[in-house]
């Protein structure tokens, strides 16, 4: 009669010593799951002795709310930051197109013209010569070259465009009219 006691006694701590140890599950390579108490290279824990967050004390849940939190806020800080940084290359990719269309533009401009001109400051022309005509085109295809990587085709067979006339200034009657 003893000895059924202390067999039993054995087996039922037996028992719940392997009931509290952590269990693991790996599944081989005819793809049969097995599990065991002892890990394998390859397996997951599915139990485990270990206590749960959600069993833990009042004060530990505060200051892992409080973690929790401030993690939140580092996280949201890292995105607008990020979001930032992404507005910014996107409005530098504008400018950045808007000065090379003005580039071709003027580059196209100044080849297909007969004459190429400067104005100064109280809106006169003056022509440039041949040579001064020829490194003005110059300067403007390697400033399209370094604002747009490469430089627009010119077809010396398309036909050039008429120059477009300068359209006059609104002016309202009223103001125009002497008092």
């Amino acid at each position: 009669m003893l000895r059924r006691v202390v067999l039993s006694t054995l087996i039922f701590t037996s028992a719940l010593t392997c009931a509290q140890a952590d269990v693991y599950r790996w599944v081989d390579e005819h793809g049969e799951p097995h599990y065991s108490d002892q890990w394998v290279p390859g397996s997951e824990v599915i139990k485990t002795d270990k206590t749960r967050p959600g069993s833990s004390s009042a004060p530990a849940r505060a200051t892992d709310s409080k973690a929790l939190a401030a993690a939140n806020s580092q996280v949201a800080s890292q995105i607008a930051t990020a979001e930032n940084a992404r507005a910014v290359q996107q409005d530098v990719a504008k400018s950045r197109d808007v000065r090379c269309k003005q580039a071709k533009d003027e580059y196209t401009r100044a080849v297909t013209a007969r004459r190429v001109y400067q104005t100064d400051k109280g809106g006169d022309r003056s022509y440039m010569s041949d040579a001064d005509a020829d490194a003005y085109r110059e300067t403007l295809r390697k400033s399209v070259q370094d604002l747009c990587g490469s430089v627009p085709q010119f077809d010396p067979n398309a036909p050039i465009p008429e120059p477009q006339p300068i359209p006059e200034p609104k002016v309202n009657p009223a103001d125009a009219t002497s008092n």
